[in-house]
């Protein structure tokens, strides 16, 4: 029977309450929902769900699964047992395996199957199982770090195919107890006998050279690795040549060339190293890492401290960005030279700067200007009124929900961005604001890191005031075990996430701090909570002192750093900040329209010391010396030595769109340019003369206002379905869904049945042509031409990929390519006959 039917029969065996455990743990199911049990199957067999599915294995249930994939056959139904695994699993048991297999079968990643064909009585009262299909697929060629056979090396490699019998033919004069073989496929059968047994295996490397067995030791889980030269090496060996581990092993056929720089472990190989074992390391619970401690006390200071910082230097950065915002590459995101400029307007490294930058934007704080292709601060922001907690909860939010990766920048590219900043230079790193920082499973990866050094932190039970130090290898350690298909997206993303976690506090000294284990129990309330308890308030008042600085005894209020940094120039890093003023700085605070009486009011108020004499000095003295010169903007100018025509002109109300303005006695100017004012001006009756030389126009460009920022609110992301819509699809399966909804013949290019139906259709047609393709049969495929005539063929199905099968025609003795939506339904002969 088929896999498809077969699980879709199963499917609608189980009660609603197994069902909807099923959509929990597997939500794609039924988005969009499907019509009947038999789309459902078809979905729950389909590659990409099944690759979904894979992603949340632990370990010991994705071993069991491996193992179960290599002792079974889907294409003639050889079924397996939990007794039958517990021999390929070293310390396993029965009962544990038979666990673990009902939860996969829970999943839909497995169903029941009969015994396989000669089975014991005592055997066939066991609970056998099979795989969906398509997990060879998505477990790839190498599953549980095993090889391929002998055979299947022999069939895929025609080079070693064309050595192997006389490999075998060496061997056997040698001494070896292989047999002789005259083809390739029974020289492969030897080398797999020959090598079946660890005691076989040990008696071949008793004669090998020293490092054989710490070389195999390499091929401990993983089957290929890398090789200078091959199968050159090989073929040299066919000679007799033996020299060094490599060569002994590539000349008896131990290890296979793939290509000039590739080898291959074979599977009877690799499971003799085991011990005869597919998994040789077995442990249903997760390892426990050895973990430093720090004290409760230090955490909290330590966390308190970096959301201090980062939302001083948050505040800053706004203010930076306002006064000159940051232009962007023509290649995207902003260069090395407009981060330097801002990492010295704050006073931190560049990395530090970038990574500030893109915590920023990510947040919605910054945005980019699509008129000028710069990044300015987002208007109507409603952060900078917000209290410190919620403020950092706007970042906290934003970071959690973003597939923006902060840590990437000032990374090398990697990737197809790596093949692209090639061609330009070589050894590009990632910009800050640019696309590469982007990863869409970043989200995930962030939660369940969180979800992990909560999870440490919990088991250790550290003593009271004490609290767990987790560093990189711990979390990686245990995201291994629990979700070993997603290890290398955490391992690339660990140390990044981990870095910005500390920075907003998260994570403080190393441990988990209680705010950030209420984040990672999405309790956000609660970890208001205990930041408003105790994050110190913003002072609003500096220490001015006689050496013209000011010193700022804390975090300040964003408003007060904000004018402060009008009228002094930070220096120095941390919460302590010094301001120092000087004649420059004092003139942009006069420039920005305040004067002297304004400055001298605001440091007053603001001051828990009297203002020094010094600086009362500097602000009066260059407030004196200010505005002596005047600079405005005009784009024209009108010049007559009749001073009565041009008093007459400013007050001519036909004259107002000129914006003229008097700035002596015979010159007026005007916003408009030269020759606008010069037509207006003949429009009245008078007849100017153009000089256009000398004169500028300033056109300012308008910049399209975007709606005020909206406050980012996290949501975890989606693990399971809302409750009424398993309700709706329960309805909906248990009303019509009925495994008899599939045809009697596969249809691959079915369109008549309905989204799902189509759906189960195509799944069960392209079911039966790969099935067809391993094991060389012929089907009877309903094809359909361009004018809508239906013909009937006999063929053998080649290959499948890309929505087309190759196929072969034993009638014409020819190959031809199909589309898949041409074929109407398909039927192995097989089923003809039956």
């Amino acid at each position: 029977m088929s896999l498809i039917r077969a699980l879709s029969k199963e499917l609608q065996s189980r009660s609603d309450d197994s069902l909807r455990a099923l959509f929990s743990a597997r939500p794609d199911l039924i988005s969009p929902p499907v019509p009947d049990f038999s789309a459902l199957a078809a979905r729950a067999s389909g590659r990409v769900s099944v690759q979904r599915a894979l992603e949340r294995l632990n370990r010991p249930q994705m071993q069991v699964l491996e193992t179960l994939h290599l002792c079974t056959n889907t294409d003639t139904g050889h079924s397996a047992s939990a007794a039958t695994l517990k021999r390929l699993i070293n310390g396993s048991s029965v009962a544990a395996l038979d666990r673990l297999l009902h939860s996969l079968q829970e999943l839909a990643l497995v169903h029941r199957a009969d015994p396989p064909h000669g089975a014991s009585q005592a055997t066939a009262r066991q609970r056998h199982y099979l795989p969906v299909g398509s997990l060879k697929d998505v477990i790839g060629i190498y599953p549980a770090g095993l090889g391929r056979s002998y055979t299947e090396l022999v069939r895929l490699q025609p080079a070693f195919a064309q050595r192997v019998v006389q490999l075998v033919g060496e061997l056997h004069h040698t001494g070896a107890d292989i047999a002789p073989a005259s083809t390739p496929m029974e020289a492969a059968l030897s080398l797999q006998h020959w090598t079946a047994s660890p005691e076989a295996l040990q008696a071949i490397l008793a004669t090998a050279p020293e490092r054989t067995t710490a070389l195999l030791a390499r091929f401990g889980n993983w089957a290929m690795g890398a090789v200078p030269q091959a199968q050159r090496r090989a073929s040299v060996l066919n000679e007799g040549s033996d020299v060094g581990p490599v060569d002994w092993l590539l000349a008896r056929g131990l290890l296979v060339p793939l290509d000039a720089a590739h080898v291959e472990l074979p599977h009877s190989v690799g499971v003799s190293l085991r011990g005869g074992f597919v998994i040789e390391h077995f442990a249903l619970s997760p390892p426990v890492p050895r973990l430093g401690q720090t004290s409760a006390s230090l955490r909290r200071n330590a966390a308190l401290g970096a959301i201090a910082e980062t939302l001083r230097l948050t505040g800053e950065l706004l203010y930076a960005v306002r006064e000159q915002p940051l232009a962007t590459l023509r290649s995207g995101g902003v260069g090395i030279r407009e981060m330097k400029r801002l990492a010295d307007a704050l006073r931190i490294g560049l990395h530090e700067a970038g990574v500030l930058a893109e915590l920023c934007a990510l947040s919605g704080l910054l945005r980019l200007d699509v008129d000028s292709s710069a990044w300015i601060q987002a208007p109507q922001l409603e952060w900078l009124t917000l209290p410190r907690q919620e403020q950092w909860l706007w970042l906290v939010n934003a970071w959690l929900a973003s597939e923006r990766v902060p840590s990437l920048v000032g990374q090398p590219v990697s990737g197809v961005a790596t093949a692209q900043a090639h061609r330009g230079t070589a050894g590009s790193a990632i910009n800050a604001l640019s696309a590469e920082a982007q990863r869409p499973d970043a989200p995930v990866v962030r939660k369940r890191i969180l979800e992990i050094l909560n999870e440490l932190t919990q088991e250790a039970a550290a003593a009271d005031g004490e609290a767990p130090v987790l560093d990189a290898a711990a979390v990686l350690e245990r995201a291994d075990w629990s979700q070993p298909r997603m290890a290398r997206r955490f391992s690339s993303l660990i140390q990044g996430v981990l870095a910005e976690a500390e920075m907003l506090g998260l994570v403080g000294s190393g441990a988990l701090s209680q705010i950030g284990a209420a984040i990672a129990v999405e309790q956000p309330d609660e970890a208001l909570a205990i930041l408003g308890e105790h994050l110190p308030a913003a002072l609003n008042h500096v220490l001015l002192q006689a050496d013209l600085t000011a010193v700022a005894p804390g975090y300040l209020d964003p408003e007060l750093s904000e004018k402060l940094l009008t009228m002094a120039d930070a220096e120095g890093q941390g919460p302590a900040t010094i301001y120092r003023f000087s004649v420059a700085s004092v003139r942009r605070a006069l420039d920005a329209g305040q004067d002297a009486g304004a400055l001298m009011d605001f440091l007053r108020e603001h001051s828990a010391t009297a203002v020094p004499q010094p600086l009362q000095y500097l602000i009066e003295d260059t407030a004196a010396r200010h505005a002596r010169l005047r600079v405005g903007p005009a784009a024209s100018f009108i010049q007559s030595e009749d001073e009565t025509a041009l008093l007459e002109l400013l007050n001519t109300p036909a004259a107002s769109g000129l914006g003229l303005v008097r700035i002596a006695p015979t010159v007026l100017v005007s916003h408009a340019a030269p020759r606008e004012a010069a037509q207006l001006l003949r429009g009245l009756g008078l007849s100017p003369a153009v000089e256009e030389t000398g004169s500028a126009t300033v056109r300012l460009r308008r910049s399209t206002a975007a709606p005020g920022s909206v406050r980012p609110v996290y949501t975890a992301p989606r693990t399971a379905p809302a409750d009424a819509d398993v309700d709706a699809q329960l309805a909906v399966l248990r009303d019509g869904g009925s495994p008899s909804s599939f045809s009697d013949a596969a249809a691959p290019g079915s369109r008549g049945a309905g989204a799902g139906g189509g759906e189960a259709a195509t799944q069960l047609g392209l079911e039966t042509l790969q099935k067809a393709i391993r094991l060389k049969q012929r089907v009877v495929m309903n094809i359909v031409d361009s004018l809508g005539n239906a013909t009937r063929e006999t063929v053998v199905p080649v290959a499948v990929n890309g929505g087309r099968v190759r196929v072969f025609d034993p009638a014409k003795e020819t190959e031809r390519v199909l589309s898949i939506h041409r074929i109407i339904d398909v039927e192995t002969t097989e089923e003809l006959l039956q």
